[in-house]
């Protein structure tokens, strides 16, 4: 067994955490230059895992490394759906929504992450780990600025938004709980293929299969107004923006998480990996020149205050021992 090192943990999901964050910049720059969501997320993912296969492939192998055996590689598939799912729902999440809403409601992966923590290792949750976490959930209200604009709810997105963040937390408890003795790259590359095999799920039924077959242009006309996407598929975004929003949403994000979480722990990791939240708002203006208000950036400010409060206790807990 692995000796734990919280720091390192921290800092690592900090950075996976922050890689997902930039994603959202370049996923706006690849919709306005008018691919659709299958197309953005399918490149991504299958870029993403050959990427993973090639790194798997010419690295270095540890000195006994385990190998995975069919049961870690079931176990790893499976839990890489929850990967893809959350991608495609909080896609859809934001069809119904606004986007503002729809971030929010991932974020939920927070307390949703410290109830899993909880229930696993059949402890409640620390006074600090609790105030942190209120901390990053009125942080995220005010860096989302959701009270200076007109929201029209629909049920359809909360539910959606909400299971995207179910989905999330999955991701995270997945990467600190299933075959964390393999390598970080292996374990990533078996996860990206449960992720590749929903986006591609969903990009069959979305774009493909609707293009292609009558019956399936009904179907989904049925379930959503907006048949915009029922076209021919355009590989060029492979070459355009895939490899971008490979490098920054399938390969960086699962390999820092998965080496990360085993040491951080999934309530903790939960709560770093809300950075990725100021990190977006922060690139997007930088890059996009989005507009940030003052009020968001006090939100942003008390997200990355109780990311200082949680690590300051941890780092003084481990000191004194």
């Amino acid at each position: 067994m692995k000796e734990k090192n919280i720091t390192k943990g921290v800092l690592l999901i900090a950075c996976g955490a922050s890689s997902f964050g930039m994603l959202a910049s370049f996923v706006k720059l690849a919709y306005q230059a008018g691919f659709t969501t299958a197309e953005v997320t399918f490149s991504q993912v299958i870029l993403g895992l050959f990427g993973m296969f090639l790194i798997n492939l010419f690295r270095k192998k540890q000195l006994g490394e385990i190998a995975a055996n069919n049961k870690d590689i079931r176990q790893l598939i499976l839990a890489g759906t929850s990967m893809g799912f959350t991608s495609v729902l909080y896609y859809m999440a934001v069809s119904y929504i606004n986007a503002s809403i729809a971030v929010v409601l991932l974020m939920q992966s927070v307390w949703i992450g410290v109830v899993i923590e909880s229930f696993m290792t059949k402890t409640f949750p620390s006074k600090i780990k609790l105030v942190a976490v209120a901390l990053i959930l009125f942080g995220t209200v005010l860096a989302t600025n959701i009270m200076g604009d007109k929201i029209e709810m629909d049920y359809r997105g909360i539910f959606l938004g909400f299971l995207a963040a179910c989905s999330f937390s999955m991701t995270m408890f997945t990467t600190n709980y299933v075959a964390n003795h393999l390598a970080a790259p292996k374990r990533s590359f078996y996860m990206l293929i449960g992720a590749t095999i929903i986006v591609s799920i969903f990009t069959f039924i979305t774009q493909v299969g609707p293009n292609n077959f009558e019956f399936m242009r009904s179907f989904l006309a049925s379930m959503t107004q907006d048949t915009s996407g029922i076209r021919d598929f355009d590989f060029s975004i492979l070459l355009n923006w895939g490899l971008v929003l490979a490098l920054f949403g399938t390969i960086i994000p699962p390999i820092f998480l998965n080496m990360g979480f085993p040491h951080a722990g999934v309530g903790l990791g939960s709560i770093i990996s809300s950075i990725e939240l100021p990190v977006s708002v922060t690139v997007a203006y930088l890059l996009l020149n989005e507009p940030v208000i003052a009020i968001q950036w006090i939100g942003i400010l008390l997200i990355l205050s109780a990311i200082v409060l949680m690590n300051s206790q941890l780092i003084f807990k481990k000191t004194k021992d």
